[in-house]
């Protein structure tokens, strides 16, 4: 988890070459009464207090089970199941009780052999 933090925090960082230049530009407002004002850092200390308060955010936003079923979809290809050649196949790759997306080997459904195996998966307790 910390390994992430800072990989996260690291990304934000890169923004500071982007956000530096607005703050230089805008001098009069953020500083007014100090000219010798050190921007760079102001920036990198605005990015690393906004890493520490998204990490959370995106964190919930990246885990909420909300999302829909995950499919991989491919034209003129061969169904696993039937044989059926130069067709879309599909193939679901995450959903709720369901991850294959570390699959070395996928295999991928013509639209009604993936309508059974969706059933299937249905049956066996799989939110599709």
């Amino acid at each position: 988890m910390l390994k992430k933090f800072l990989l996260y925090t690291l990304r934000w960082q890169l923004s500071t070459p982007i956000l530096a230049p607005v703050v230089i530009y805008c001098e009069g407002i953020f500083f007014p009464d100090n000219p010798n004002a050190n921007y760079w850092l102001a920036v990198v200390v605005a990015n690393f207090i906004g890493s520490c308060i998204f990490f959370w955010v995106d964190k919930f936003i990246f885990r909420t089970k909300l999302m829909n079923p995950l499919w991989e979809i491919r034209d003129h290809f061969q169904c696993f199941d039937c044989g059926k050649e130069n067709c879309r196949c599909y193939r679901l790759v995450k959903a709720k009780n369901y991850d294959r997306l570390d699959d070395k080997h996928p295999e991928f459904c013509c639209e009604v052999c993936s309508e059974k195996r969706s059933e299937q998966l249905t049956n066996r307790g799989v939110e599709i």
